[in-house]
C-alpha cells in the first residue's frame, strides 16, 4: 500500500468514529484547546479525548503545540484541527453536489424548477433588510456581489446599453457545471434573483450566459419597473 492511501485509509477510520468527529468539530471551531478543555466541550473522559486524538494526530488531522506558558513545569499541549479537515469536508460537499446534480438531470427537472430552488438558496444567504427598509438598488447589488464573492465566483459588475452585467471569472462548480449546465446554471441564476429579492433590490438577474469563454460566465441584469 502506497504512503498516500495508507493516510487516506488512517482518515477515513479515524472520522468513522462518532466520538472522533465531535472532538474534530470542536476544534474546527473552537481551537485551539488542551486536552482539559476538549474534555469539558465533548462530554468525554480526558483520557478517552486523549487516546481518540492521538487516532486524529496519525491520520493528520490534528496538529499538537505548545502553549505559550510563564510557569515552570510539564508544558501544557494545545490541539487544532489542520486545513486538511477542510479540504476533506469541501470534498465531501462537492461529492453530494454531484450526485444531487445527476440525480436533477436524470428526473428531468425544469429549467423554472431550478430557478425557483435557487432563488430560495438565494434568499437564505443574505441578510434580510428591515421591513420598512428601503434600500437602494446599488447597495442591494452590492450586496449579492458579496455573496458570489464568498461563494467563489469572483464577479466583477460591468455596464453596457443593456444593461448591467456579471462578470464571473470563477465557478466553485466548474467541472460540475460542465457536465451538467443544464442543471448548476439555472439554479446559480435563480440564486442570484433570489439573493437580489431578498436584499431589496430593482434590479434582477435575467439571463445567465455560461461559459461564453472557458473561464467566463455572464450573468445580465435589468433594471426594475
Amino acid at each position: 500500500m502506497s504512503a498516500e492511501l495508507d493516510l487516506s485509509v488512517r482518515r477515513h477510520r479515524a472520522l468513522g468514529d462518532p466520538s472522533r468527529a465531535r472532538i474534530l468539530a470542536v476544534l474546527s471551531a473552537e481551537a485551539p484547546l488542551d486536552m482539559a478543555e476538549l474534555a469539558t466541550r465533548t462530554g468525554l473522559h480526558v483520557n478517552t479525548v486523549r487516546m481518540h486524538v492521538k487516532v486524529l494526530q496519525d491520520a493528520g488531522l490534528v496538529l499538537a503545540e505548545k502553549a505559550s506558558s510563564t510557569r515552570r513545569g510539564r508544558p501544557r499541549f494545545v490541539y487544532s484541527a489542520t486545513d486538511t479537515v477542510a479540504e476533506e469536508g469541501d470534498r465531501r460537499y462537492r461529492l453530494l453536489a454531484g450526485v444531487l446534480a445527476t440525480l436533477a438531470a436524470r428526473t428531468g427537472r425544469e429549467t423554472a424548477e431550478l430557478e425557483t430552488l435557487g432563488e430560495a438558496c438565494g434568499r437564505d444567504l443574505v441578510d434580510s433588510p428591515p421591513p420598512d427598509a428601503t434600500v437602494p438598488d446599488e447597495e442591494a447589488v452590492a450586496g449579492l456581489l458579496a455573496v458570489l464573492e464568498q461563494t467563489g465566483f469572483a464577479p466583477e459588475l460591468a455596464g453596457g446599453r443593456q444593461g448591467r452585467r456579471l462578470l464571473m471569472r470563477s465557478c466553485p462548480f466548474l467541472e460540475l457545471a460542465r457536465q451538467h449546465r443544464d442543471v448548476i446554471c439555472p439554479i446559480h441564476l435563480g440564486l442570484m434573483r433570489g439573493a437580489l429579492s431578498e436584499l431589496g433590490a430593482s434590479s434582477t438577474a435575467t439571463r445567465l450566459e455560461p461559459f461564453v469563454r472557458p473561464d467566463l460566465c455572464v450573468a445580465h441584469l435589468a433594471p426594475g419597473v
